[in-house]
């Protein structure tokens, strides 16, 4: 995995990234979810989900249950169609990733900090990345209540990976592999 700036203008975050052989998630299902951006940004969003997938540390916290994300939620303007990119003024748009756990427990910010380093390293501060984490309850009690700023994002949002339809990250251990 390497970062390369782009010639033109201020540097642009792109990704190059080689997979293990060993690796049966597919890249290119995550990157077919946001078909409507250009590559780049395809490329991005789909190296986010690994790094969060890959690095969330569930063992940070002691829960009654192994920890799970549940699903990984594109929201925003990434997922509205509605994202900017400036090169002139180094203005864009912020990714916005939601993430729900199986326990509340899993929602606590040590679960989540080594995540957020490799992002904050491999991408720098040109690739801005916005994170919630939500528990299952937390959804559930949302819907009770008829939460709509919760539940019109999740609605008009993109689902880039759900844990009842997509491959693990690594078939050897049991989708803990690293990128």
């Amino acid at each position: 995995m390497h970062i390369r700036a782009l010639t033109r203008g201020p540097p642009l975050c792109e990704l190059t990234m080689t997979t293990s052989r060993n690796d049966i998630y597919a890249r290119e299902v995550v990157m077919a979810r946001v078909g409507h951006l250009i590559r780049r940004k395809q490329r991005e969003i789909e190296r986010i989900t690994r790094i969060l997938r890959s690095f969330f540390d569930p063992s940070q916290v002691q829960a009654p249950e192994p920890g799970q994300i549940k699903r990984i939620i594109l929201i925003g303007t990434y997922a509205r169609r509605s994202w900017y990119e400036d090169s002139r003024t180094i203005d864009f748009s912020d990714y916005e990733f939601w993430i729900v756990v199986n326990h509340p427990l899993f929602t606590d910010e040590r679960c989540w900090q080594h995540a957020r380093d490799v992002i904050r390293r491999e991408l720098g501060d040109r690739c801005a990345v916005d994170l919630e984490i939500y528990s299952k309850s937390d959804i559930r009690v949302a819907k009770a209540e008829r939460d709509t700023f919760i539940l019109d994002r999740i609605e008009a949002g993109i689902t880039l990976y759900r844990v009842s339809r997509d491959a693990p990250l690594g078939a050897r251990d049991g989708g803990r592999s690293r990128p």
